[in-house]
């Protein structure tokens, strides 16, 4: 059986801030943590007030690992010049779970499409590069529906597969849920389900 790939790479915290100059204009690159899509404008809006005189704060950010979901946002620079290769940034050095802010401030000079696809490319390489990136395990839980007599045979396997319990109810009908890592899920599964008198259940 093929061994399903459970691992990504995110930040834990946002990355210093870089700063990037070109023909005077400043180029100011972070790398942000997010966990879902409104966590992006109130990024963006407090970059915004922090920087009143920037002309742009362009962004990408991508969520999700196995079917992973992305945009990129050019803020008025020309189509494609800046949020995509700033998305490009984030494949490039295989990260999800992130978005990379770069707000411009002009320095009178134009760049040209170019040069701005290069600019916001070298900032968000140059924010990855200062960023702490960490591995995650991605993981499945299930839910173990038992009666007290059998506590002891599904502490047994815990215990021998090294199994992270999250909750517990013990009354005189248990229920424990259960953290697998996801290469070792269908196995796990498998081995709860053919207890007798265990209801084994995936919890979303």
């Amino acid at each position: 059986m093929e061994k399903k790939e459970d691992v990504y790479r995110t930040v834990d915290q946002p990355s210093p801030e870089i700063l990037y100059k070109d023909k005077k204009s400043k180029f100011y690159a972070i790398v942000h943590p997010i966990a879902t899509e409104e966590d992006v404008k109130p990024i963006v809006d407090g970059l915004r007030k922090k920087y009143h005189t920037a002309n742009h704060v362009c962004y990408a950010w991508q969520l999700g690992t196995s079917d992973p979901s992305y945009r990129a946002n050019d803020d008025g620079e020309p189509n494609n010049s800046a949020g995509m290769p700033i998305y490009g940034q984030i494949q490039s050095f295989d990260v999800t779970n992130v978005l990379i802010t770069v707000t411009r401030i002009f320095g009178g000079t134009k760049l040209g499409v170019g040069g701005l696809i290069q600019a916001y490319k070298t900032a968000a390489q140059m924010a990855l590069e200062n960023a702490k990136i960490a591995t995650k395990i991605i993981k499945s839980q299930f839910r173990l529906k038992f009666e007290y007599p059998e506590m002891d045979k599904v502490m047994r396997i815990i215990k021998q597969k090294n199994l992270n319990v999250v909750s517990q109810k013990m009354e005189l009908d248990c229920e424990l849920i259960i953290s697998v890592r996801l290469s070792e899920s269908e196995e796990i599964f498998q081995i709860f389900d053919e207890m007798q008198h265990v209801k084994t259940t995936l919890v979303d």
